[in-house]
């Protein structure tokens, strides 16, 4: 079993056959089951313009969410510095850490949450890619002005989302905690780690390095039908690997029957090696070895999964199997 904390990630995918409408009532839902679990923190992704993701901004949802549950971590995995004001991301989750105290945490990543460039543009309002400097001083003048919010009262809590050495090395300079992204580049996870722990420096925000790691997780009763429930994201994986951002997330069945090529087939069996999808025991596996590679203090899993009973059935299985107790108050 685990004895680290462990959060979930909402990427609020869109099923074939349903509306974003359907998706956002499903995301009420899951926040109140996986708190009921006793999971640490849900975190809320931005992207745009996809057919399988919704556009939801985590604001909004860290909002709705934060006031639908009593006891639970709500934040952004993360809001992406560049199509924000830096100043508006201190003014929208410094208000929300003042109405939810010690509840809200920003999550602040780089990427432009698109595949599409004119999206991207559009987000920018027709700027081009960041680049290094101009995103150090995004996440850097965000902070700045957190701290003028402190007159609300408490601050959310800051993290930076990474999937490269150069985001670890920002963390580790600015002195702030890593949400790695080996859900996305499981290849750079741990030279991206030893990268953070070499560069930090203690800041006001935190003390020593803080690591999440946040890794897809699919438990099912058995291996089969992990393997069936991982199909859909499996097709549109195949599709990022061609560059295309504008795959459906379709039906495990409509899965099971699309064309892999033998390229996309090695690419998901050599990403799935490194995630955690199986029955409880394989999970537990996967998931105490990760925690043991990378001397993560949390875990966060991302379950992206067809429907919502499934999802939250995978959760309540690594709760059941993997997640140790926490400790009786005394």
């Amino acid at each position: 079993m685990i004895t680290v904390p462990t959060g979930a990630l909402e990427v609020a995918m869109v099923q074939a056959g349903t509306r974003a409408a359907d998706t956002l009532r499903d995301t009420t839902a899951f926040a109140r089951r996986i708190e009921d679990l006793g999971y640490r923190r849900l975190w809320y992704a931005e992207h745009h313009h996809s057919p399988a993701i919704g556009a939801f901004p985590p604001v909004v949802l860290t909002a709705h969410t934060a006031a639908s549950t009593s006891s639970i971590r709500i934040g952004s995995g993360g809001v992406l510095a560049p199509n924000h004001a830096p100043i508006m991301l201190a003014e929208q989750f410094g208000t929300l850490a003042a109405l939810h105290e010690d509840r809200i945490d920003l999550g602040i990543g780089r990427g432009p949450g698109t595949f599409d460039e004119t999206t991207a543009r559009a987000l920018r309002r027709g700027a081009g890619p960041t680049t290094d400097d101009e995103y150090r001083d995004d996440v850097a003048s965000t902070l700045r002005h957190l701290l003028d919010e402190v007159a609300l009262g408490p601050l959310p809590e800051p993290w930076l989302l990474a999937s490269s050495t150069a985001g670890a090395s920002l963390a580790g300079e600015l002195g702030l905690p890593i949400a790695f992204a080996h859900h996305i580049r499981p290849d750079n996870t741990l030279a991206s780690l030893s990268r953070y722990r070499e560069s930090f420096t203690p800041s006001r925000w935190c003390a020593r390095p803080r690591v999440l790691i946040c890794v897809e997780t699919v438990c099912a009763g058995t291996e089969e039908e992990a393997s069936w429930l991982a199909g859909p994201m499996n097709v549109v994986k195949a599709g990022l690997l061609q560059g295309r951002g504008d795959i459906p997330f379709p039906t495990p069945a409509q899965a099971a029957a699309h064309p892999f090529t033998a390229e996309e087939k090695r690419a998901l069996t050599s990403f799935r090696a490194h995630q955690a999808h199986g029955a409880p025991d394989t999970v537990a596996r996967q998931l105490t070895d990760l925690v043991e590679l990378t001397g993560a203090d949390e875990l966060m899993l991302v379950t992206p999964v067809h429907a919502l009973a499934d999802r939250l059935r995978s959760y309540e299985l690594v709760e059941q199997h993997v997640m140790s107790p926490p400790p009786q108050q005394p």
